[in-house]
């Protein structure tokens, strides 16, 4: 493969890691294959850039007048909120070139404001999904996945999920032997599936506050396979169902029955990644009862049959 430049777009109030992150599995490419990516770093001036956490960051030149990359990352922060005019002006221009355009977190939302995502299917920060579709209603927003690739243009969702995207381009370039050794040499998986939640069911939700509707948020995450209806829930926490509801929505922001199917479907998902486990076996695990049961849940929520997803999803080396 002849050498790619992997061009970093800095600016003030970039994320660090949303640079580095990434920025390192490129540059760890050249521990196995040197010669690989040519890595450069620049800001709209070609001046030092200070990171919303403090650092400053200087890049390697200005971002100049043509674009002369195969890769272009634009990473978040929070000068994604209200981005210089001429940074947008100059993604616009210049963006549509690069073979591969990547965003890291917020990173998405400058292409999106340079138009760069009208029509396509994309991702950003779960935090800031919302914000995404209401101010650009022509971009498909896919808030779960950890990243999206459509096209020339990927995306990806919070922080790290930068390094999963970076493997996964590293991949396709390399080969999955030396994205495996960079990703053992970072001490992260390789890798996660694209596709795979931003954030689990526990975190989906809020913490109840109270000390028997946190201690039914536990039993449901440890026994999905148990009798999980409201009536059953709520005599575990002394209520009456209909009291039990309401507190358990008001406190955790969403109906009992929806945070049980996420969990069901988060467990189901997990054994499918990362056993042999038939899909009749996880399907009762998981609090399914059949198989046919589970794979409609999962065609409803991922538009998939669990025999997809574990043949699309689940690693290579899994025993």
């Amino acid at each position: 493969m002849a050498q790619r430049t992997v061009l970093f777009v800095l600016f003030d109030g970039v994320l660090s890691l949303d640079v580095s992150g990434p920025l390192e599995v490129f540059a760890g490419a050249e521990t196995y294959r040197p010669g690989t990516y040519r890595i450069r770093t620049a800001s709209l001036d070609g001046g030092p850039v200070r990171t919303s956490g403090g650092l400053t960051l200087v890049p390697d030149r200005a971002l100049g007048d043509r674009l002369d990359a195969h890769t272009l990352v634009v990473p978040g922060g929070r000068g994604t909120r209200e981005p210089d005019p001429g940074l947008t002006d100059w993604l616009r221009a210049h963006a549509p070139g690069a073979e591969r355009l990547v965003s890291v977190c917020t990173g998405s939302l400058l292409l999106a404001g340079a138009g760069l995502l009208d029509g396509r299917r994309a991702t950003t920060h779960w935090a800031y999904c919302g914000k995404l579709a209401r101010d650009h209603p022509e971009v498909a927003v896919e808030p779960d996945p950890i990243y999206v690739r459509d096209g020339q243009v990927s995306t990806s969702a919070g922080v790290t999920s930068g390094i999963d995207l970076a493997l996964a381009l590293v991949e396709e370039d390399l080969g999955r032997d030396i994205a495996l050794g960079i990703a053992r040499h970072l001490v992260v998986f390789l890798r996660r599936p694209g596709n795979q939640a931003q954030f689990s069911a526990q975190l989906a939700a809020q913490t109840a506050r109270r000390e028997p509707l946190r201690d039914v948020q536990r039993w449901i995450t440890e026994h999905p396979e148990a009798d999980l209806a409201v009536e059953a829930l709520a005599a575990r926490a002394g209520l009456s169902p209909r009291h039990f509801a309401r507190a358990f929505q008001h406190e955790t922001g969403m109906p009992p029955g929806r945070y049980v199917d996420r969990v069901r479907l988060e467990h189901a998902r997990r054994l499918l990644e990362d056993t042999t486990d038939g899909v009749e076996e996880i399907s009762r695990s998981s609090g399914y009862g059949t198989p046919e049961a589970m794979r409609r849940a999962f065609v409803r929520t991922l538009g998939v049959s669990p025999a997809e997803y574990r043949r699309r999803f689940r690693p290579a080396s899994t025993p």
